[in-house]
């Protein structure tokens, strides 16, 4: 029997219903999401925000990679290679604070106490644990850590400081701590290099960063990188040659400086101790900054390129002026002598240059006006600091000329009474080398800012012009004897094929502790080649040689290594020229 119909529409009755209430759920739906938005953007959000940052909100920095340091050809001398921090979530280290903390002393050789008190940190879900660890050491301390069973542990990017060369410049470039510079160019110009560190800001829940949780990002902007004159093959070079002179001579320390005679950019800057930038901290306090630059001494003997050259740009004297020359020199509060002992000796102007006469140079000086000698070493740039980049450089020590007495100046003219820095007094006998005109030494190519606002560089090289052409010249021509074996006290730092100019020095050293001179000395020898057409200007000093060496025996053989590798590096060719032949007696 057939079943009746049912009645029309009712077999569409059903779907509407159930779509009417569809709607009334998605509606009743919306309205709760409604009244929520309203009750956390408009009523309370404040207090919401709150809650949502106790339940898991977190801020951790994200470092910027500090800037490279670079020598003149682009070598890195520091830079910054893949490293890690090692971070926490208390809410998960708590429970097992002690013997975690204990682990991680040991493992990445941290302190334990505040380990222990960053690991228990009440309300907070992130603590720095250790900076700056290398990525594999930080990435098998977190896994062998979730082996023993400690849970919490993270890392994140850290770049880490490396110093490629080691030593090579290290007295220079300096070092960083775990959070900030301590020496050297990573101090002076860590504004620069440092660029400005990120954030990020995100939710978490369980120790995991929720996907879909609120998170904000703050780029880092990297520094910038630091490109210096310095050419570190060289700086190798001199550091070695440096480090046996002191050694062969029993020295205390030393230092030396190679410049362009052109352009005043220092090519090697060397200290003698000096120390692993990788590893400062196995090395004296007294190794870790520049000799070279927070040093005073007196620079000796080779004062007297500048008393002479002045002399011979005033006229008051020529290479073939002739001196008298008596066993020594009585002056109002003390004799005046010469390093050796000799009877009334003939010498001309040149003959003090080569045979170094203290008491030939006095007598000279006896010409200048006075305030004409402070006049020009004031122009050679003595007792003024350099300002070529380096903190804590000393301006060295030129006696106002209301000071001046004429026992002062006959101290002055051969290298007494008078304090300098290693690079000062290469500069000044630069201006030799360089024609007469003084031109800034730098250490920075292009122009860079330190952080105290003194902009360096060689944009900012400047020179000025202190004794005529004809004057260096004929100081040239000089120095050439002093490394004359014949004539001079330094053939020791002649250089096969080359013409060398030079001029030695031996200065009594002033003790720290009595202000007086301690019966140390220091030795040295400065000089450029080719002598007709310098290249480069080579200054070498060793502090207390006890072998009883002087300039000439101990910084010439030094001084000969140094400009025959820089020569040959850089493919200067012997230009053919005689040296001097200029009388030294009469």
């Amino acid at each position: 029997m057939r079943q009746p119909r049912p009645p029309r529409g009712s077999r569409r009755g059903t779907p509407q219903l159930r779509l009417r209430v569809g709607f009334v759920v998605i509606a009743m739906v919306l309205s709760v999401f409604g009244a929520r938005l309203v009750q956390l953007q408009g009523l309370d959000p404040n207090s919401y925000a709150a809650m949502a940052a106790a339940e898991g909100l977190v801020r951790v920095e994200l470092p910027a990679e500090r800037g490279d340091i670079l020598d003149r050809n682009g070598n890195a001398l520091a830079d910054s290679v893949d490293g890690m921090m090692v971070v926490a979530d208390p809410e998960l280290t708590a429970a097992k604070a002690p013997q975690l903390a204990r682990f991680l002393y040991h493992r990445l050789d941290i302190d334990y106490a505040s380990t222990l008190t960053k690991l228990r940190a009440d309300g907070s879900r992130f603590e720095y644990i250790a900076r700056r660890v290398p990525s594999t050491v930080a990435t098998a301390v977190v896994t062998d850590a979730l082996k023993r069973g400690f849970e919490g542990l993270d890392t994140r990017r850290d770049p880490l400081r490396d110093y490629p060369y080691g030593d090579v410049a290290a007295n220079l470039v300096g070092f960083m701590g775990t959070d900030e510079p301590l020496a050297g160019m990573e101090r002076t110009f860590d504004r620069l290099l440092s660029g400005t560190d990120g954030s990020a800001r995100y939710q978490v829940g369980g120790g995991n960063r929720i996907p879909l949780g609120e998170s904000t990002i703050t780029e880092p902007v990297d520094g910038q990188d630091l490109r210096t004159t310095i050419d570190a093959q060289l700086q190798w070079y001199t550091q070695r040659v440096l480090r046996q002179a002191v050694e062969d001579a029993g020295g205390d320390s030393g230092f030396a400086v190679v410049m362009d005679s052109h352009t005043g950019e220092l090519l090697a800057l060397a200290d003698d101790p000096t120390y692993d930038a990788n590893d400062p901290t196995d090395a004296p306090k007294d190794d870790l900054g520049s000799r070279a630059m927070q040093n005073v001494y007196e620079p000796g003997s080779v004062e007297k390129v500048l008393t002479v050259s002045s002399l011979l740009d005033l006229g008051l004297v020529t290479p073939r002026t002739r001196i008298v020359v008596p066993p020594e020199l009585d002056r109002e509060d003390r004799p005046i002598h010469d390093w050796f002992t000799h009877g009334t000796i003939h010498l001309t102007m040149t003959g003090a240059i080569a045979q170094s006469s203290n008491i030939a140079t006095v007598l000279a000086a006896d010409r200048f006006k006075r305030g004409q000698l402070y006049d020009y070493l004031r122009r050679f740039g003595l007792g003024q600091p350099t300002d070529i980049g380096v903190r804590g450089e000393t301006q060295g020590l030129l006696p106002a000329l209301s000071q001046w007495t004429h026992q002062t100046q006959d101290r002055i003219a051969f290298g007494q009474s008078i304090s300098v820095n290693g690079v000062q007094m290469a500069a000044a006998i630069n201006t030799i080398a360089n024609g007469g005109v003084r031109v800034s030494p730098s250490l920075v190519q292009g122009h860079a800012t330190t952080d105290d606002g003194t902009v360096v560089g060689t944009d900012e090289t400047t020179e000025r012009r202190v004794v005529s052409t004809r004057a260096a010249k004929q100081m040239t021509a000089m120095m050439e004897r002093v490394v004359d074996p014949d004539a001079g006290v330094a053939p020791y730092a002649q250089v096969p094929g080359y013409v060398v100019a030079g001029k030695t020095g031996t200065a009594q050293a002033v003790g720290e502790g009595c202000g007086c001179y301690d019966g140390t000395f220091d030795v040295s020898f400065a000089g450029f080649a080719p002598a007709d057409d310098p290249r480069f200007t080579v200054y070498v000093v060793v502090r207390n040689p006890s072998n009883g060496g002087g300039g000439g025996s101990v910084g010439g053989p030094a001084f000969a290594k140094i400009m025959s590798y820089a020569l040959k590096r850089y493919a200067i060719p012997p230009t053919g020229a005689e040296p001097s032949r200029l009388p030294t007696e009469w």
